[in-house]
């Protein structure tokens, strides 16, 4: 558990989450509250996916035809929508990643090497 407050999070920019919840389904399919746990988990506490930014990213990510969803039992045996990763949510988490690794390095040339 973190002691970390919702307000000492980081905020998430416009268009992560997508790529985001594409990395996490690269591991396997997972129903929307365990996205938002893995992405929260992986960020060691840093990132805290807020439903409501979660299900209207999933539902874009299902019209680009980048994930597709399939009822299922969850772990506690409720009903719950899987998402899967389809080939072109492949091909799209390899062109996000790139280009968020550009962006980081550009930013990190600007702010410049860290203070000591």
């Amino acid at each position: 558990m973190s002691t970390r407050t919702p307000k000492d999070r980081l905020s998430l920019l416009q268009g992560t989450l997508d790529v985001l919840i594409l990395r996490t389904l690269l591991f396997g399919p997972q129903h929307g509250q365990g996205i938002a746990r893995s992405i929260q988990e992986t960020s060691k506490d840093e990132l805290l996916v807020e439903h409501g930014a979660l299900y209207p990213a999933l539902q874009r990510l299902e019209a680009q035809d980048w994930i597709v969803a399939e009822w299922g039992a969850s772990e506690n045996n409720r009903k719950a929508r899987f998402y899967r990763l389809t080939k072109a949510g492949r091909k799209q988490l390899v062109t996000e990643t790139s280009r968020w690794r550009r962006l980081a390095a550009a930013i990190g040339h600007v702010l410049g090497p860290e203070e000591m």
